[in-house]
C-alpha cells in the first residue's frame, strides 16, 4: 500500500482500525526508505563490529583467564564468551549513538513533513491531528526497537564469529546456560529500547515547534548532549535522578543473579513520565498549530 492509498478512507466515515494500521505501515515504510535512516542503522550495526575486532586484535593470543585485561565488566568477558559482545555493544551505543539516532528520527517526524510541504497533505486525510501524531510516535517507537535489535543482532553475529559461545557467568558470579543468556540478552534489548521512550517523546515535541527538520533534529540531539553533561555534574545530585538518561545503564542489573529491579523500575517509570509529559505537550502544540505558518 502506497502512502497515498493509506491516506484514503471512505468519505464521511470514521477510519477503521485496518485503515489506521495501513497508515502506520505506510509511515514505517516511508521512514525506513530514507537514506538518512539507513545510514543511522548502518552506523549502529558497525559499532559491534569495530568493538569485536578491536577486542579480537588485542587478545589474538587467545582468551585470557583474567577476562582479557582492563575495561568494563562486560568487555572483560567478551574473549571468554561472544554473547557478552551484545551487552558491551548496547552499553557502548546507549549513552549517545542509539538516542542520537532516535532523536534524529523523532525530530524530523513532524518538522520534516512541514518543511517539505507534505504535512497539509497528510492532514487532508480523515485521521485528524491526534491520530496522525500517535502514528508518528508509534513509528518512532518502532524505530527505537529496530535500532536496538540491529545493534544486538550485529553484536551476536560478530561475537559468534570471533569468540567462543557457551554457558556464561553473571556479574554475581553464578553460571547460567547459553539459552538463558540469550533470553536475558533479548530482555536487555527490550529494556534498552524502552529506555529511549523519553528521548523519543522529547524529540516529537521539539518537532512540533518548528517547520525545519534540521533545526528539530539539531535541537533534540543538542538537548541529549546537554542532559548527558548535566548528569555527570556531582553538584546536581538532587536533580540527576530526574534526567531521562540517569538510569539508562541499569540494564546491567539484568545480568545479576538474582536480578536487581530497583533501578530498572525507576528507569522505566521515568521514561513513562517523560513520554506522558512531552507527549501531552506535543499533542497540545500540534492540535493548535497553524500548519500554514
Amino acid at each position: 500500500m502506497s502512502r497515498a492509498e493509506a491516506l484514503r478512507a471512505p468519505a464521511g466515515r470514521r477510519p477503521s482500525p485496518l485503515w489506521t494500521f495501513g497508515l502506520l505501515r505506510s509511515e514505517l515504510v516511508t521512514t525506513l526508505r530514507r537514506w538518512r535512516t539507513l545510514a543511522l542503522l548502518a552506523v549502529l550495526a558497525a559499532v559491534p563490529v569495530l568493538v569485536g575486532i578491536a577486542v579480537r586484535i588485542e587478545t589474538r593470543g587467545g582468551p585470557r583467564a583474567d577476562g582479557g585485561g582492563e575495561g568494563p565488566a562486560f568487555m572483560a568477558q567478551i574473549t571468554n564468551n561472544g554473547l557478552f559482545l551484545v551487552f558491551t555493544a548496547l552499553a557502548a551505543t546507549l549513552p549517545f549513538f542509539l538516542p542520537m539516532a532516535v532523536g534524529v528520527v523523532a525530530g524530523d517526524s513532524i518538522a520534516g513533513e512541514a518543511g517539505a510541504g507534505t504535512l497539509r497533505y497528510l492532514l487532508v486525510a480523515p485521521a485528524g491531528r491526534t491520530r496522525l501524531l500517535l502514528t508518528k510516535y508509534a513509528t518512532v517507537m518502532a524505530f527505537c526497537l529496530l535500532a536496538t535489535l540491529v545493534v544486538a543482532v550485529s553484536a551476536l553475529t560478530v561475537g559468534a564469529l570471533l569468540f567462543p559461545l557457551g554457558d556464561l557467568t553473571t556479574i554475581s558470579g553464578t553460571s547460567i546456560t547459553f539459552a538463558e543468556g540469550l533470553g536475558r540478552a533479548l530482555l536487555i534489548a527490550l529494556v534498552v529500547a524502552a529506555s529511549l521512550v523519553g528521548i523519543a517523546a522529547l524529540g516529537l515535541f521539539v518537532s512540533t515547534l518548528t517547520n525545519s527538520g534540521i533545526a528539530a533534529m539539531a535541537t533534540t540531539v543538542g538537548l541529549l548532549i546537554t542532559v548527558q553533561i548535566l548528569d555527570q555534574i556531582p553538584q546536581l545530585h538532587a536533580l540527576r535522578p530526574y534526567f531521562f538518561s540517569h538510569y539508562w545503564l541499569s540494564f546491567a542489573d539484568l545480568m545479576r543473579d538474582p536480578v536487581y529491579w530497583d533501578d530498572l523500575v525507576k528507569n522505566l517509570g521515568l521514561q513513562a513520565l517523560y513520554a506522558a509529559v512531552f507527549g501531552s505537550a506535543a499533542w497540545a502544540r500540534f492540535t493548535t498549530k497553524d500548519i500554514g505558518v
